[in-house]
């Protein structure tokens, strides 16, 4: 009763925070937030929490938060280390998967407040950046394992969690140029933009701080030249995600440990941590050239405070790098896709196939198969059913390579096909906005194209304007 109590108490605050938000600041445009994050270059990942006491990236969730204790607690400490590397801004772990708040939070007794520390992490983290002159930003993980959001296991009351929970983060601790999402779309977490609705979730972020960047760092399923769900393209390079430094056209974040894992190890201070020359010189300053921002972590101990290798390490940095301004000017990406795509899964249809590669691999949300046509075909055509009378303003294309050149898009309103787009469009990327329209299917017809073409995933949306 009492935690149901809190809820509703912090459900009527937050709307009251979020009308201050949303008047507080005038919203700048997209591609000014993208410029600034990118001339960033340089920040400090922090990851602490219950897995620094377990020796594990991912802990027991059912570790009692009383051993997260960490006596000397210092974030002054790594502002300056962080200051000394010359970098511009943090990023804290407010929840990492294992659902340990490391803020004072009213959705849980699961956090710091009901352990031994009893002090706000994230305040104390905020402000000692802030002294320091850095720019601070937060993660927040959606999968929580602790509080039982995981796959297949989705209630409402874990939707409403994580709303309370980001509208504590985004109102109670100033400006917050961006929040870091985690544990969401990626195949280890298995909770779909669906289960835990994006939209939803992206709305309430710029309508409590209009120029909060949110960036999703599972977004390495989405092509390279598409901006889905994330305001800035991402790529974890420990877990294989690499951005191509050669044709890279999008504002990007690319991140990785110091040491050999992201929470605290009790081997760390003996181990040496990356070699700090081929960091700076192989990995930072190439990702600036290609628009990336790099950010690296640095894991506090168990008391609090970064082992003496790591603050040598960051020194050595800050000697061997410096912030050169601003980068080159970023190309429009215009507004990330951030609805349900209303064609996943829908029934499809298609001229003849190539064999197995029938119609349905080109809307299974897998970027990696696709439909194939038939060389034997007269024509070349795909379509996808959606609900009757159904509204939507946008359709993409995608190809894995770019084939198609000349094609028609239409769409059947229940009395005929009328025409959307009809020209040549050379990208594999090909991406139609347009005013509302209402139907029950939708069509692409291939006029041109270089080999028979093929298709890996044919989208329908109505996005929000």
């Amino acid at each position: 009763m009492k935690r149901k109590l809190r809820y509703l108490l912090l459900a009527l605050v937050s709307g009251v925070f979020s009308v201050q938000a949303q008047t507080s600041g005038t919203a700048k445009p997209l591609s000014q937030l993208q410029q600034q994050f990118v001339d960033l270059r340089f920040g400090m990942f922090i990851h602490f929490g219950i897995g620094t006491y377990t020796n594990a990236d991912w802990p027991d969730p059912e570790a009692p938060g009383a051993i997260f204790n960490p006596t000397k607690l210092d974030c002054k400490q790594w502002a300056k280390a962080a200051k000394s590397a010359n970098m511009s801004y943090g990023c804290l772990t407010t929840k990492h998967h294992n659902g340990f708040c490391l803020w004072d939070t009213k959705t849980t007794d699961y956090g710091v407040m009901n352990g031994p520390l009893k002090r706000d992490v994230v305040k104390e983290y905020v402000d000692a950046f802030r002294a320091e002159g850095l720019k601070v930003m937060l993660y927040y993980s959606i999968l929580d394992i602790h509080h039982k959001l995981r796959p297949n296991a989705i209630k409402p009351k874990h939707i409403e969690m994580v709303r309370l929970q980001i509208t504590e983060l985004l109102t109670n601790y100033g400006p917050v140029e961006a929040l870091i999402i985690d544990g969401w779309d990626a195949p280890w977490s298995r909770i779909s933009y669906d289960d835990i609705p994006f939209e939803e979730v992206y709305k309430l972020v710029k309508k409590l701080q209009p120029n909060c960047l949110i960036m999703d760092l599972n977004g390495a399923k989405y092509p390279a030249d598409g901006l889905y769900y994330t305001d800035i393209k991402t790529y974890e390079m420990g877990a294989g995600q690499y951005l191509s430094k050669e044709t890279n056209k999008m504002p990007a974040l690319a991140c990785l440990p110091l040491n050999s894992s992201w929470f605290w190890k009790t081997d760390f201070p003996r181990v040496p941590v990356r070699e700090v020359n081929k960091l700076v010189n192989e990995i930072l300053a190439p990702l600036n050239d290609a628009s990336c921002n790099f950010i690296l972590n640095a894991a506090p101990n168990r008391d609090g405070l970064f082992d003496d290798n790591a603050i040598e390490a960051l020194k050595e940095i800050g000697k061997l790098w410096k912030n050169r301004g601003p980068v080159a000017k970023l190309n429009e990406t215009g507004p990330p896709v951030i609805a349900h795509n209303l064609a996943k899964f829908a029934v499809a249809n298609s001229s003849w196939s190539e064999d197995a590669a029938i119609m349905d691999y080109g809307n299974d949300d897998n970027f990696g198969s696709a439909w194939q046509a038939n060389p034997m075909a007269k024509e070349f055509w795909y379509a996808v059913d959606l609900k009757d009378n159904q509204q939507f303003n946008a359709v993409v294309v995608f190809e894995a390579k770019p084939n198609i050149r000349k094609y028609k898009l239409e769409y059947h309103d229940g009395n005929g096909w009328k025409t959307i787009f009809e020209g040549e469009n050379s990208h594999r990327l090909k991406m139609h906005r347009f005013k509302p329209l209402k139907g029950d299917k939708v069509k692409i017809t291939i006029q041109t194209s270089d080999t028979p073409p093929s298709i890996n995933e044919f989208q329908v949306y109505n996005e929000p304007r």
